[in-house]
């Protein structure tokens, strides 16, 4: 279920994305990522799906993409406390470390023990270092060890672009979510769950390359039906992680637009793209409410 969640959350990405070389990806057409408008008579929406890390100079912009851009006042991210690495890195340590831990072997099956021994020899973490750590934070730092070999950075994403964008502008970014919160999804997880999750990684311990330039391509396409059945998918195999970092999260967000669509003016909101796709969507979601929802790309 982990492969997906690499790319789901900026906090994830910030603490698991690094760069190195890697072969790069086939060449592929224009990108031509979703957009969404919501919309009355006086406030405009924009929606925008997205890929946290990418590659340096993947080009993702688009004629309809830049006129949202320049017509909106503000921005609104996922996140938007991002920029302090060493903040992000302490929040982290403060959530993930509990005293009186089992050793990591002894949280997975015994069939699953072999394979996360080398995950965790291929992520250059030893035990003793991940012991103190609890199962979700286990998980979350042996993802480094399956994205050493993308050349990908939070720092080339799609965030970190329209932030600059929006601070050139001297126009607002403020964010739905913190760091810390998200996060908290995590450690609020019942054991068993988080202990699932861990033991996922060494079923998706596959070739990491190969299923970023999938995701990439299938987000480049606007293909929201191959993006939400690829999360889809994943999220059978995990119930409870499902409902905390999804269907929660989407219906706080859904909410959020609604009230929104009550102030004047043009916003332009950015959200990994596995919350705009599907059938438990932002999107479908506000549909459901009878709110105008247009697709523009």
């Amino acid at each position: 279920m982990f492969k997906k969640m690499r790319w789901a959350l900026p906090a994830l990405s910030l603490l698991a994305a690094c760069a190195s070389a890697s072969p790069p990806p086939p060449k592929a057409p224009p990108a031509r990522p979703a957009l969404w408008k919501v919309s009355d008579a006086d406030t405009t929406i924009y929606l925008f799906g997205t890929i946290h890390v990418l590659r340096k100079d993947f080009q993702w912009r688009t004629p309809a993409i830049n006129k949202a851009v320049q017509r909106s006042r503000e921005l609104v991210l996922e996140v938007n406390d991002l920029q302090d690495k060493d903040a992000t890195a302490k929040t982290f340590l403060k959530l993930a470390i509990s005293p009186g831990l089992p050793p990591v072997l002894d949280r997975v099956p015994p069939d699953k023990r072999a394979g996360l021994e080398a995950l965790m020899e291929k992520a250059g973490m030893s035990g003793p270092a991940l012991n103190q750590f609890e199962s979700w934070a286990v998980a979350v730092t042996l993802a480094s060890g399956l994205l050493k070999d993308l050349d990908v950075s939070p720092d080339y994403g799609v965030e970190k672009q329209l932030q600059a964008t929006f601070a050139k502008s001297k126009k607002p970014v403020s964010g739905l979510e913190t760091t810390e919160l998200q996060l908290g999804l995590f450690d609020k997880l019942p054991e068993s769950a988080q202990r699932a999750f861990l033991s996922s990684m060494v079923d998706d311990s596959v070739d990491p390359a190969k299923e970023f330039n999938d995701m990439v391509s299938a987000w480049s396409k606007g293909d929201d039906t191959a993006i939400a059945a690829s999360f889809d998918d994943e999220f059978k195999r995990s119930p409870e992680l499902a409902q905390s970092l999804l269907y929660n999260r989407n219906a706080n967000w859904k909410t959020w637009v609604e009230k929104r669509l009550k102030q004047p003016g043009t916003v332009f909101v950015a959200v990994g793209a596995g919350h705009l796709a599907g059938p438990d969507s932002v999107v479908a979601m506000l549909a459901k409410e009878k709110v105008k929802v247009e697709r523009i790309q």
